[in-house]
């Protein structure tokens, strides 16, 4: 587990300022100042200073995260692509079916986009915005995991040989996927001027923003093709590509908690966004995500493949979808949903990814590190 930095003294009766003698020279700290500070900290209208201050910490959480997500850390190209090439080479069809190549195509597709425009909104809406810097400081991590997210798709795309334009015309032509994109980046542009978050309506905004790319973007709208991919690997179909899914679908488990505290800090700091009306607005915003993905979930398996239906990818989207919402204390679409892929719940199981490399952070090799992962995963 990530070592924990301790805060800096609570307030007390001591004296509010320190004397440090050094020599002939004394050196008189406020302390009074400090802990002002400290006090000021704030996910939105905290204290806006230039220095990086990481210390003394306020939001925990976020400085264990970092520490986690670092520690995960990988490269696309130490995983072997040899098996994935040999397989997409096959054109006698005895190793894969045209919808083997398909859900391929499309996963290349839509994430070889999807992760830069996350990773966009980021560094210039979210980050931006808030003001503690262990909260710029764990943003900034994920915006960098993003980045290593579009690279594997390259290393996919360079490694299989397709044409880079056949992803970015599908990414542009095809309905479904212009639709999910459509969906977040017009949020994103909107937020790209010079917000008021002391109005209530701004504030709004922001969490808006927050909860559509942490819950309903990467935490609801990945997991159609997250499953399907992953549902290839396991009939030991495209060995590398499933690999690189499996540490990017843990990374993202970290992006999705994040964007959860940081939205619950967000409202616990100002409760006047959580109204009944809000509320709504992010359970209408998710249903409109779910719909957006179970369209886009019939055009990824538009027949019945790998032993599975769309059916019940769109069941699993729903499953996902109020695991979300209840996670961010808001009631679900569905009075009660089932996971029809208790195997899929074993690899996107929040916990377990969290505890990928548990025990692994002093001595961690990035190489040795990947091996014994995927030994963890067998």
């Amino acid at each position: 587990m990530a070592s924990k930095l301790h805060l800096f003294p609570q307030l007390s009766m001591e004296p509010v300022t320190i004397t440090i003698n050094v020599g002939n020279r004394s050196f008189i700290l406020d302390k009074t100042k400090a802990e002002e500070a400290f006090a000021n900290k704030r996910v939105i209208n905290g204290r806006d200073s230039m220095f990086f201050n990481i210390l003394p910490l306020k939001y925990q959480w976020a400085y264990d995260l970092y520490k986690t997500m670092k520690s995960n850390h990988w490269e696309p190209e130490d995983i072997p692509m040899g098996k994935d090439c040999e397989q997409w080479r096959d054109i006698q069809g005895k190793q894969l079916n045209e919808i083997d190549r398909w859900i391929v195509k499309m996963a290349i597709g839509y994430f070889s986009a999807a992760e830069g425009i996350v990773g966009d909104n980021i560094i210039h809406v979210v980050r931006e915005k808030v003001t503690a810097p262990e909260l710029k400081l764990v943003l900034g991590r994920h915006a960098h995991e993003e980045n290593i997210h579009a690279d594997s798709l390259v290393y996919m795309i360079s490694s299989l040989g397709i044409n880079p334009h056949e992803c970015e015309a599908m990414f542009e032509d095809i309905p479904t996927i212009k639709k999910k994109a459509d969906f977040v980046v017009s949020n994103s542009r909107a937020l790209r001027r010079k917000l008021d978050l002391t109005q209530l309506s701004d504030k709004q905004a922001l969490a808006f923003n927050i909860f559509l790319f942490g819950q309903c973007m990467e935490g609801t709208q990945f997991y159609g093709l997250f499953g399907m991919v992953l549902s290839l690997a396991r009939q030991n179909k495209f060995p590398g590509i499933g690999q690189m899914f499996r540490y990017t679908l843990r990374d993202e488990s970290n992006h999705i908690e994040l964007f959860r505290q940081l939205l619950l800090e967000l409202v616990k700091e100002n409760p006047e966004i959580w109204t009944p009306e809000f509320r709504q607005e992010l359970r209408q915003l998710m249903a409109t995500a779910v719909a957006l993905e179970k369209e886009f979930i019939r055009d990824c398996l538009p027949i019945n493949s790998l032993g599975l239906s769309p059916k019940e990818f769109e069941q699993y989207i729903d499953y996902i979808a109020d695991r979300r919402l209840r996670n961010c204390k808001l009631e679900p679409l569905v009075a009660e949903t089932t996971n029809p892929f208790p195997w899929l719940s074993e690899i996107m199981d929040l916990p377990k990814e969290q505890n990928f490399f548990e025990g692994r952070v002093t001595e961690y090799q990035k190489k040795s590190a990947l091996e014994t992962a995927n030994d963890d995963e067998l």
